[in-house]
């Protein structure tokens, strides 16, 4: 049994990375979660490359993301994610929560990536 809340996550995530990866044709959505910002990216495992990334600490985002609340700041992360996958034609991805729960800002994310015209 895992002895701290870290333990546990990490024995999540790696419960559920051994049945998933990303393929060029559907790549993996891994979303980090810190106390204070959210990321994420999504990684073609197979050629182990990163296609597209976004962070509450992008130039771009930064400035329309001031005075807003942190679900509200994942979903504009989940939406311009989106926007960069969707500009390199890529539709489909897998949702790797990476052990976190699917609530709050992760599950925010999540409906700003859909929203914005991703499928999983």
């Amino acid at each position: 049994m895992a002895k701290t809340k870290v333990e546990a996550r990490a024995k999540r995530k790696h419960s559920i990375r051994r049945r998933m990866h990303g393929t060029a044709e559907r790549p993996r959505l891994c979303v980090f979660r810190s106390a204070r910002h959210m990321y994420c990216q999504v990684v073609d495992d197979v050629d182990r490359k990163t296609l597209a990334a976004a962070s509450t600490l992008d130039e771009a985002l930064r400035e329309g993301l001031k005075g807003k609340k942190k679900k509200d700041q994942a979903k504009e992360v989940g939406a311009a994610v989106a926007r960069k996958c969707l500009a390199l034609k890529v539709e489909k991805v897998v949702f790797d929560r990476n052990g976190y729960q699917y609530h709050g800002r992760v599950m925010s994310l999540a409906a700003g990536a859909r929203e914005a015209g991703l499928k999983f």
